[in-house]
């Protein structure tokens, strides 16, 4: 999943309405954050195989310490406990674990099954919707445009840039979500890799949008 974990993010502020976007949005596509890097590592590894799954050219072979069920475990217990030895706020700190984790979830129903439980474990999940590009554009959306539904009845722009900051993050998340349909894969692992790690720059983008829109709800 892509665009999807951006809806949890959005969605989240409403659960924790200190916690900006930006913390949010890292939280939520942290396992994809990190797994560029370890894949420029040599730690885990992907082939890029055209036409290996109707949404998705990429064949995850080894990334448990990224996206293994224990890992979102773990990743997500000490990324909210770093945020509340930070922030002193329980349920900031509850919500971004738990969005952490969500990511495992909001990918098993995507995948094939390639998802591992635990590192070194046989089995591994997936339910293979990214065979079928309708399916994987319906699932997407329901979670992105159910999350900026959710993120807008909770915040309003306080200046210009609090609305076209945000629309502008949400056209070029959609053009990269339907561009990669009809583009052609990476033809390496560096160039793929580069373009994941292209993920960062929605977390200075969130935090940014975050600043100049407004809270409608009660703070808790």
């Amino acid at each position: 999943m892509l665009v999807g974990h951006y809806g949890i993010a959005f969605a989240a502020k409403r659960a924790a309405p200190r916690t900006s976007l930006g913390t949010l949005t890292f939280a939520a596509q942290f396992a994809d954050e990190l797994w560029p890097i370890l894949l420029l590592l040599g730690i885990e590894h992907v082939r890029i195989v055209p036409g290996f799954m109707k949404a998705n050219p990429f064949e995850f072979t080894y990334y448990p310490f990224t996206h293994s069920l224990l890992a979102a475990i773990v990743w997500g217990t000490l990324i909210g406990g770093a945020y509340f030895a930070l922030k002193r706020y329980r349920r900031g700190a509850i919500v971004i674990g738990l969005i952490v984790l969500s990511h495992w979830f909001l990918d098993l129903p995507m995948h094939p099954p390639d998802l591992p439980v635990w590192p070194g474990f046989p089995l591994k999940l997936g339910f293979g919707a990214w065979n079928s590009i309708p399916l994987t554009i319906i699932l997407e959306g329901i979670f992105f445009l159910g999350g900026l539904v959710i993120y807008l009845r909770t915040t309003r722009a306080r200046d210009r840039i609090g609305s076209w900051g945000l629309w502008s993050m949400v056209a070029v998340l959609l053009l990269i979500f339907l561009s990669g349909f009809f583009s052609p894969p990476p033809g390496n692992l560096p160039t793929l890799a580069s373009f994941a790690l292209g993920l960062w720059l929605f977390i200075p983008w969130s935090y940014w949008v975050d600043r100049h829109r407004a809270l409608v709800i009660d703070v808790k």
